[in-house]
Formats: structure tokens, C-alpha cells, sequence
């Protein structure tokens, strides 16, 4: 805080005035980040437990610990998709 400015992530002047009289696209403003959906491809299912409700994957999953995930059969086109 230098000289007791009290405004490090807030928005500041988002443009000129009377000329050009609005705000550039893609000035950089606050919003929302994240939420969004997310699809990873080429994980491998090592094995599937079906006593605990439990289903082990090989590879990094997004999201932290404890999420819930969405599992769907990979949609290659021109490929022969295994069943087991």
C-alpha cells in the first residue's frame, strides 16, 4: 500500500470521455471466474468397485476432492471404441 492507496484490485478509469465516448472491447473488468464445465479425454478406468460405489482413473481429474464427476464414453470419430 504506497502512499495509502486503498484500491489494488478494484477498477480504476475503464476509458476516455466525450471522445470516443465508450468502452473499448475487451477492457480487461471484474466478473466471474470458473463454473465452467470441463472435459478431459484419454483417462484410464483401472477398476471399478462396485461394494464401496468406487471407480479408480488413471490421470488427472479437475476440481478438488470430494466434486462430483460426469463420466461418458469418449466420442471418436472413425475409431472403434472398445467395450470393456
Amino acid at each position: 500500500m504506497t502512499h495509502g492507496s486503498k484500491s489494488h484490485r478494484a477498477l480504476g478509469s475503464i476509458g476516455a470521455g466525450t471522445t470516443p465516448g465508450r468502452v473499448y472491447k475487451g477492457k480487461k473488468m471484474p466478473g466471474r471466474m470458473g463454473g465452467t464445465k470441463t472435459k478431459i479425454r484419454k483417462l484410464k478406468v483401472v477398476k471399478v468397485d462396485s461394494d464401496l460405489g468406487v471407480v479408480m482413473i488413471k490421470g488427472a481429474l479437475p476440481g478438488k476432492p470430494g466434486n462430483l464427476l460426469r463420466f461418458a464414453p469418449a466420442k471418436i470419430v472413425g475409431k472403434n471404441i472398445p467395450k470393456n
